[in-house]
């Protein structure tokens, strides 16, 4: 009977930890959400890596993007993507071309750039990670494991600076061993922008063939 009180005291404990765990993991998440909607804007230069051993893949690109509410503008790989709220303006300058479409907000699979501060929000198990410095600054790391087994992601590690409340990387591990790293070069909050930044202009791209998708 003894062993099973203390099996069973054990086992509580190990539940108890867990739970606490996760309430912090969670509650560290809600103040980078709650702090990201309190700027009026937010510019970020980023890095980002693809790696999968297996698949011979290894590379490196970087970008930028600045976002205010649910606009964007974000240049990444040799092309423009901007959003103004109704529209998304995908701007290739290789094939002189401009595609228009419309963007539904409750399609799970529409790719935002917004969406890297709140996609966590649902769909995940969360627990707290590693903590380290890195360049000084401290990072804490908390796991996301998909709560759907379809899935194809095993798990996420999102590193967050504690004393700024912003998200210092994202690492995704593939359950076929592609990992993605996207990794905050520079984050800049409340910048002076132009009314018409997030207004795509015709007038810029004369030449350009005007594709529209939708």
């Amino acid at each position: 009977m003894r062993n099973f009180l203390k099996i069973t005291a054990l086992f509580l404990l190990v539940v108890s930890a867990q739970a606490q765990e996760k309430n912090k993991a969670k509650a560290l998440l809600d103040q980078v959400v709650a702090k990201t909607k309190s700027y009026k804007n937010i510019v970020i230069d980023f890095k980002y890596s693809i790696y999968n051993a297996k698949e011979k893949i290894n590379q490196e690109s970087k970008g930028n993007v600045a976002m205010e509410g649910n606009k964007y503008v974000l240049n990444f790989m040799g092309m423009t993507k901007l959003f103004d709220g109704k529209k998304v303006y995908t701007i290739v300058p290789e094939d002189e071309e401009v595609t228009i479409s419309n963007y539904d907000e409750s399609d799970a699979n529409s790719i935002s750039p917004n969406k890297i501060f709140s996609f966590f929000q649902k769909g995940f198990t969360y627990s707290m990670d590693i903590k380290q410095k890195v360049g000084g600054k401290p990072i804490q790391y908390v796991k996301l494991t998909p709560t759907n087994a379809k899935d194809q992601r095993k798990e996420i590690l999102i590193g967050i600076d504690t004393k700024t409340k912003q998200i210092y990387n994202l690492i995704e591990l593939g359950k076929n061993g592609t990992k993605t790293t996207l990794t905050v070069a520079s984050f800049k909050v409340n910048q002076t922008l132009a009314k018409t930044y997030f207004t795509f202009d015709k007038a810029k791209y004369p030449k350009y063939y005007i594709n529209k998708a939708d």
